[in-house]
């Protein structure tokens, strides 16, 4: 005879793995136990997603390929939220768990500090799909395993602001989640620069089609020219011709020099 509880569980409509709310279920590699001791069926327990978990809410794909975290770009080298942060001098691939681990940690230590907050830049969002040892090729990707992020060389993971916090706080602080990181980074402040791949220097900028225009010089180019992108060629060969007629300076004053020592001598 079917009891009470049977009949509900079939009624219970099950929840989708990404699904678009703020709690859903995730998919485990050991997803399979006994129902009771008395029923040897088994039932799929799937792991729950609250809210203060790293995880996305929704995916448009159940699995994504492996990939490999590239280098070569400026964008997220700086500190952006707080004054003191660090940032990966590597490539790597960091889980959700020792992200959160991270976070535990720098939280605890920066609790006694009122007003300080610590800023995660990196968010994992790549399903990682692990299959057992020893396995045929084939047959599939692979079961869901974790949460992870690509990380590339000079990205910032952590920053750390507000609250008037001390630089020595921020950097014991910091350290607890450097050594809980499977990569080498190192300690910014805002007055670091930025980085490209191995190299750090303050005098690296983007390029000059990357920076922002203001928004008067937009205005004033679409009604005579047509176009942003006009703007940023002007602008181009203003900064050459400016570049040229210093360079032109230089070469008259240095002559110039050159020919009084001459009458002087």
């Amino acid at each position: 005879m079917i009891g009470l509880s049977s009949i509900t569980s079939l009624l219970r409509p099950t929840a989708s793995p990404f699904a678009s709310s703020s709690r859903f279920t995730l998919p485990l590699s050991h997803s399979l136990t006994p129902r009771s001791a008395s029923s040897p069926q088994f039932v799929q327990i799937q792991q729950v997603r609250h809210r203060g978990q790293l995880a996305p809410r929704r995916t448009k794909f159940k699995k994504s390929a492996k990939g490999a975290p590239g280098g070569g770009s400026l964008k997220g080298t700086t500190l952006h939220h707080g004054t003191y942060g660090i940032r990966a001098c590597s490539s790597v691939r960091i889980s959700a768990a020792q992200l959160t681990s991270c976070q535990m940690a720098v939280r605890r230590r920066i609790k006694s500090v009122k007003g300080a907050q610590l800023y995660l830049r990196v968010f994992p969002d790549i399903p990682v799909c692990v299959k057992g040892n020893e396995q045929r090729m084939g047959k599939g990707k692979g079961s869901f395993e974790y949460w992870s992020c690509r990380v590339s060389p000079g990205k910032v993971i952590f920053e750390i602001g507000g609250g008037g916090i001390r630089a020595e706080i921020a950097k014991a602080a910091l350290k607890l989640a450097q050594t809980r990181l499977p990569l080498q980074t190192e300690f910014i402040t805002n007055e670091t620069g930025p980085r490209l791949g191995r190299f750090s220097s303050a005098s690296l900028r983007p390029p000059p089609s990357a920076r922002p225009i203001p928004a008067k010089l937009v205005e004033l180019d679409a009604k005579d020219e047509g176009g942003a992108r006009d703007t940023v060629f002007k602008r181009e060969e203003e900064d050459v011709q400016r570049l040229a007629q210093e360079l032109e300076g230089l070469s008259v004053d240095a002559g110039k020099k050159e020919a009084a020592k001459g009458i002087d001598a």
